[in-house]
């Protein structure tokens, strides 16, 4: 993986986003120390939506879930 130092990053900055959007990640350097990785951020292909409710049946939230916890809040705030 490319190692650039961090002036050449800020001076090239838009064509190197376009190559980490491309699939070529690489390192920024300062001093010489690798600092951070650029990687593209992934998605989903396209066409392919993203599914609500794909947790459906394996989560459960408790009936007083907008309740819990209230007499402590209270506490904190005041009356």
């Amino acid at each position: 993986m490319e190692t650039i130092n961090i002036h050449e990053a800020k001076t090239q900055l838009s064509r190197l986003v376009e190559r980490a959007a491309r699939g070529e990640p690489f390192i920024i350097a300062k001093a010489g120390k690798p600092m951070v990785k650029v990687v593209p951020i992934e998605q989903p292909p396209e066409g392919e939506k993203r599914r609500l409710g794909f947790l459906a049946g394996q989560i459960r939230v408790p009936d007083d879930f907008d309740r819990m916890a209230g007499d402590e809040i209270e506490k904190l705030f005041g009356e």
